[in-house]
Order: structure tokens, then sequence, then C-alpha cells
């Protein structure tokens, strides 16, 4: 795993997270558009555009995360501990899509976890 994959979340997760704020957009929209284009640019500059474009839809599932539960520090926390999971779970399940979904959820069950057991929780962002 690289430094790329916790960077990939991070920024899916927060982009996520304040455009589905806006008027036009949920959780589901900020995340559809922000993958679309993600892929795009990683396809533009010749990346390893499936690959990084999962990563980042990875993060867009954190993103979608109820703003009422989780603040900036849970947000980030959650991206990189799915960033772990799907490094280490791409190997051992077949295809992307279930270390993608497994590891999304695990991240947010852990995050929501520690906070039922009382860990500070971030302040609310005002946007």
């Amino acid at each position: 795993m690289t430094l790329i994959y916790p960077l990939l979340a991070l920024l899916g997760a927060f982009l996520t997270f304040y455009l589905a704020k806006h008027n036009r957009f949920d959780g589901i929209r900020a995340s559809a558009a922000l993958s679309i284009i993600a892929y795009l640019i990683f396809e533009q500059f010749s990346f390893n555009a499936e690959l990084y474009s999962i990563v980042f839809f990875g993060g867009t599932f954190i993103g979608m995360s109820a703003p009422q539960r989780f603040g900036v520090y849970t947000l980030a926390s959650s991206a990189i501990i799915f960033s772990l999971f799907f490094a280490y779970l791409v190997p051992i399940l077949d295809g992307f899509g279930g270390a993608l979904g497994i590891s999304a959820f695990l991240s947010v069950c852990i995050c929501h976890v520690f906070i039922l057991l009382g860990a500070p929780r971030s302040k609310k962002t005002k946007i």
C-alpha cells in the first residue's frame, strides 16, 4: 500500500461530505458525480484509473455518512481505516466490489462504535 490510498480516500470522503450539504446534491448524487469526475481525471493522466477511482469511490462511501453523527475528525479516521482495510482485503476477496463494500462498512462501524463508547466527537462543521 502506498500513501496514495489514504489520500484518495480522504479526498473522496471530504469532497462528498461537503458537496452533499448543498441544495442540489445529496450523498448519492455527490458520490456519483465526484466518482465519475475522478475516473475521467485518472484516465486522462494515464494513471491506474480503475484502481485509483475505486479507492476514491470507497472514500465517497465514507463521505455519505450522516453529518449528524460524523464530524471532520471522525470522517478522516474512517477514511484512513478504510484505505488500510481495502489494501489488505483486495488480495483476499475476489474482485474489488467485496473489498470496497466491506472496507467502507467496517471503517464507519469502527468509528461509530468508538463514538458510542465515549470517544470525543469532532465539532460540527457549519456550511
